[in-house]
């Protein structure tokens, strides 16, 4: 661990307060915090590490809950968001005995700046100009709006996926190592991918992005819905597949939950969070003469309490993955949920 802060001491970590942040957690944490590097990035500044912390059960047999943050590097709140949590946990390490006791049977992922070369340029995409949200390899299966749903004409447009057959680039070939390293082929595993710039309101999507069609879990997801609705009311989120708003190419969920499919080893909910920045924009216009104001709070008390705001979330998405074998519909109720689901989310009737 000290070899990791040691070479990440340059002048790339003192301009970026979130890794600097991360590594102050990584030290407090000790030996109950597991960290690795990922990959590292080459910025004008130095090298920048990707980097992965896991605490809890490595047991395959454990269920897993990833948090990841930073994929875009202009949405620094989602990486805030995902530091925010993995904090709150590294201070209750020290007195909860109830946190040490639910770590026994979970595994917990945190990867909160997967994008850190981004985030340094304030930037969407990496340092290469690829957005790492549209770098996955699948084509959505009907037209996507243009630039918006990805595209390769170049990495001086916005929303560019990287050249046609090329490799993932590092920062998503990163991601993608860690899922199946530490969560696909579990008997149940959920991610969530915290975003920001979607509406007035607090979203969570989950897959397709690519597609209209409804997921295979999709009676899983509604199950989940419903103990959220149950557990955490009243909530702020409004929890829907992605592809209700648009349609795009390469995303990493996609293909990392196709993934999990083809290993038919267990169940993987990949979740995405989309703050409502919108929100933010309203409550203060002048943000709008940034180009981060679009997406981040940048009022410090509202900042602050986005930061309070999804802490009860996360925890609450904890407890119901390490509890996900109580609420998982079983063979009895699975065609129900489904049934609903579909009444839902994509406006079928019984029949």
């Amino acid at each position: 661990m000290a070899v990791v802060i040691a070479e990440t001491a340059s002048a790339a970590v003192a301009a970026l307060p979130e890794l600097h942040e991360l590594l102050r957690l990584i030290e407090q944490g000790g030996a109950l915090l597991h960290c690795r590097e990922l990959a590292r990035v080459r910025v004008p500044e130095g090298d920048l590490p990707v980097l992965a912390v896991t605490l809890g059960n490595p047991d395959p047999s454990v269920p897993a809950m990833a948090v990841i943050g930073g994929v875009h590097g202009l949405e620094r709140i989602g990486a805030q968001v995902a530091l925010a949590y993995l904090s709150s946990l590294v201070r209750r390490l020290r007195w909860d005995v109830g946190l040490h006791q639910q770590l026994e049977s979970l595994r917990l992922v945190f990867m909160p700046l997967v994008n850190p070369g981004g985030i340094l340029k304030g930037s969407r995409a990496n340092p290469a100009g690829v957005d790492l949200m549209r770098n996955g390899p699948q084509d959505a299966d009907r037209p996507v709006p243009w630039l918006v749903g990805g595209h390769r004409l170049g990495p001086m447009l916005p929303w560019y996926r990287g050249p046609a057959g090329a490799p993932l680039q590092p920062e998503s070939d990163a991601l993608c190592r860690l899922m199946r390293e530490e969560l696909l082929g579990r008997p149940f595993s959920l991610s969530i991918d915290c975003h920001s710039g979607f509406g007035l309101h607090d979203r969570i999507w989950f897959p397709y992005a690519r597609s209209r069609r409804p997921m295979p879990h999709l009676a899983e997801v509604h199950a989940l819905c419903e103990v959220l609705d149950q557990g955490l009311s009243p909530h702020p989120y409004v929890m829907e597949p992605q592809s209700r708003h648009y349609l795009a190419h390469g995303d990493l969920w996609d293909h990392l939950y196709d993934e999990a499919l083809t290993l038919d080893r267990g169940i993987f909910l990949p979740m995405t969070l989309e703050m409502g920045s919108w929100r933010w924009v309203k409550k203060n216009p002048r943000q709008l003469l940034s180009r981060h104001g679009m997406f981040n709070p940048l009022i410090e008390h509202r900042q602050q309490r986005v930061l309070r705001r999804h802490m009860a979330w996360m925890d609450f998405m904890t407890r119901a993955t390490q509890s996900a074998s109580r609420w998982l519909p079983g063979p009895d109720t699975r065609w129900d949920h489904g049934e609903q689901a579909l009444i839902r989310w994509y406006r079928r009737n019984r029949g």
